[in-house]
């Protein structure tokens, strides 16, 4: 199992977790829930719900990946499988990533 901090405007959102099996959970922490001027980080993912499961990685977070020979590189000199999703994630989320989201591994 590996998880990170979800950070939004540098404040701790919640949890995104990779399961034994490869699955995904996010979970919004109870504070960022109760408070309603925070908001639901993204499209995908409202506050509707605190916590959500996916066999893979959540749209969201596929799509702030980098790509092609960005990719290759980072995937290339850290050693990382190109398929590593959450990995490479773990790698380029806490400072290579654009808006206000980061991603700190716990």
């Amino acid at each position: 199992m590996r998880a990170a901090k979800i950070l939004y405007k540098d404040e701790e959102a919640g949890i995104l977790t990779q399961h034994d099996d490869a699955s995904f959970t996010f979970r919004y922490h109870d504070v960022w829930m109760k408070d309603s001027s925070k908001p639901g980080f993204c499209i995908g993912m409202p506050k509707t719900v605190q916590e959500y499961h996916s066999q893979y990685l959540f749209p969201y977070f596929f799509n702030i990946l980098p790509e092609g020979a960005n990719r290759k590189v980072i995937c290339t000199d850290l050693k990382i499988d190109n398929d590593d999703y959450f990995g490479i994630l773990l790698i380029t989320g806490k400072h290579d990533v654009i808006g206000a989201v980061k991603v700190v591994e716990i």
